[in-house]
Parts: C-alpha cells; structure tokens; sequence
C-alpha cells in the first residue's frame, strides 16, 4: 500500500519542493557552487501563510520532511484538488507526533524518538512522515504562523517529495485533524475524532497524554470504534496501553517504570515528567507526560457511511474504575472520498497549553 518496488520502472516525474526548489521545478534547485548555500531556509512572518507546495496532478506526495519548527503556532494544511477547506489541518508539531515540542530532552537526558512506519520525529525535531497522498487535479500544502505581530518571524526548512503520474480513479483522500481537551470532564470519554462522513479507511492515531489528579493507573480507558451509524461500538478495545499494544501499564504494573517503546506500527515512545522539581530537566513542568501512535496499516479500519473513535478516561485504584480529568490530545489519520466534512475550528493558541 505504501512502498514502491524499486526494481520495477515507474512512470512519470519525481518532484522535490523546497527552500531551495519552492516550485518544484525540473531542474529548479540552487544555481549556487559546490561551496555555497543560496536559500537553505524559509522565514514566515507573523500572521502570514506559506505555500509549501503547489503543483498540478495527477500524482503522489510521497514523503515530507520539516525541521526548524517551534510552537504551536505554526499551522499544517493541505489541500486536495483546488477544495476550500482543508483535508489536513492540525499544528504542525502535533500532526507529526510530537505534541510536547518543548520537551527537547527526556529526563534521562535523551531527546524523545518516534521511529514509525509513517513517521519520525529525530532528535531536535526532524520531523518526517510518509503517508501516500495521492491527488487528481491539484496538491497545495501550507504553513501558517499564528505569532502575534512584532513577535518575530518562524524559520522553517523543509523538503517534500512525490511523483506526477497517474493515479487509480478510485483512490482515496488522505487527512487529519487535531483534537483536545484539557483536562477532560470527569467520566466523560475524549472524542478522537467524529463527523467523518464518506466512504474510508481509517489509518491510526497520535495520542499526547497529561496525567492529572489522583495517583490511580491511568490507562483503564477504553477505545471505542464506531462504525457506519452504530450505537454501540463495532471494535471496543480493552484499555489504553492495549489500544497503542502495550500492557500492564506500559511496565509500570509490573516493574515500577515507564519502559518507552517505538515500533513499526505502534508505540509509547516518549514517557516525561517527574514527581519532584528538578530544575536542570524541567522549567516548572513536573507533569507525568506520554505521546504514543497506534497505524491500522496492516488492519485497516473500513467505514462506508461515518466514522467515529473516542477513548475513555479511566483510572483504577482501591479495586475499581473511577473517572479521571487528565489532558488529552490527538491527531487522527484517514483516507476518505470527497468531499468531504469541514472540521471543527482549531483551538487558539492560548487555548493550547501542551508546551
């Protein structure tokens, strides 16, 4: 579904869009020597939006790369085949799996690593993601910077590549939306997404998680699936870990510590925070903080009306569940037919408080 047989000839042109090539021209890389860099990065003025990409089809975005990023400031977008409203939208730094973009060091001193099928956040934010996007007629992905005026331009560097040739009639839409709630009410689940309306395939989710209140197991939640008009979930799944395919508390359960994993298709890569202040690892923020991603790759999740997903916030303490209020935020990925629903608005950037 997502790999190309190199040994195979494949049709049509390779394109790169960058600071270097913004068009993604043939030929239109640097005129520069062997010695020099002409136009290595790209400045985003407050309040202004740049296009990334913007190219005719047919043809594939195949892999993007970003670097330079801060903030949850800075917008993803990307638009299919010239529609208004956008099939991606979500802060950039969420929408490749790294939702606490501050915490550039874990407390054993170690940068956070996402090292997945679809993608990868390297140490200092090198984030990378290679989702198939095919489009028809026309591709256009933007960043935003939502800074107050006066407050600075956002450098960005960034290389996205792809493949102009023809694409199957039938094939799919890629998207994702960012979601949160911060801290959640107390015995209500957390939608991960919902008003998905098409025909589909739903393809996973990224989860950031701030545990707050009462020093009960976190992850008893449970992940419900619905699917094409149910009232009662199609895939229930036992607990949080379960869903993001862990166990026993991520470890803790058994051995008294958080164990990070990172695999092809899942993981709890990132485990943070501290029950006491230590200055030289944290700025105040004592949080117990996780970020985790789930691919339905190989177990794709079909729909051919709607699709929902919520995850509840349960603990377990003294032999029972309870409600918790802990900070959860996500981003879903799907593929779906056009067109398609408009998402809700994002929060502003006051309203985030993931830092």
């Amino acid at each position: 579904m997502y790999f190309i047989d190199p040994s195979m000839p494949i049709k049509g042109r390779t394109f790169s869009a960058s600071s270097e090539n913004p068009r993604a021209e043939k030929g239109g890389g640097t005129k520069g020597s062997d010695t020099e860099k002409t136009n290595p990065c790209t400045f985003i003025e407050p309040g202004d939006t740049l296009t990334v990409l913007d190219i005719d089809g047919p043809g594939y975005v195949n892999q993007i790369w970003m670097g330079g990023i801060t903030g949850w400031h800075m917008i993803l977008r990307m638009y299919w085949d010239n529609e208004e409203e956008p099939s991606v939208e979500a802060p950039l730094s969420a929408f490749f799996g790294h939702a606490y973009y501050n915490n550039v060091t874990n407390f054993d001193g170690n940068y956070p690593t996402l090292n997945s099928a679809l993608l990868l956040c390297a140490p200092c934010r090198g984030f990378s993601c290679y989702f198939k996007m095919p489009f028809k007629k026309h591709a256009k992905i933007t960043v935003e910077n939502r800074k107050a005026p006066g407050t600075g331009a956002q450098n960005i560097y960034y290389t996205i590549n792809g493949q102009l040739c023809d694409i199957p009639d039938e094939s799919l839409y890629f998207h994702a939306s960012y979601r949160q709630e911060q801290p959640l009410t107390a015995g209500k689940a957390y939608t991960v997404i919902d008003g998905i309306e098409g025909q589909g395939n739903f393809i996973g989710v990224t989860l950031s998680a701030g545990i707050n209140g009462r020093d009960g197991c976190w992850v008893e939640g449970e992940v419900k699936v619905y699917v094409d008009d149910d009232i009662y979930p199609s895939l229930n799944y036992t607990g949080t870990e379960d869903y993001f395919c862990g166990s026993y508390a991520f470890g803790y359960d058994m051995f008294g510590k958080y164990q990070p994993f990172s695999g092809l298709y899942a993981g709890m890569f990132a485990m943070m925070g501290s029950e006491t202040w230590d200055r030289s690892k944290s700025n105040y923020n004592t949080q117990p903080r996780f970020m985790g991603y789930r691919w339905h790759i190989p177990d794709p999740i079909h729909f051919e009306k709607n699709f929902s997903m919520k995850l509840l916030n349960m603990g377990y303490m003294n032999n029972k569940t309870y409600g918790r209020r802990d900070d959860f935020a996500s981003v879903a990925y799907w593929y779906q037919t056009h067109p398609h629903k408009a998402f809700k608005p994002l929060p502003s950037d006051d309203e985030v408080s993931l830092e």
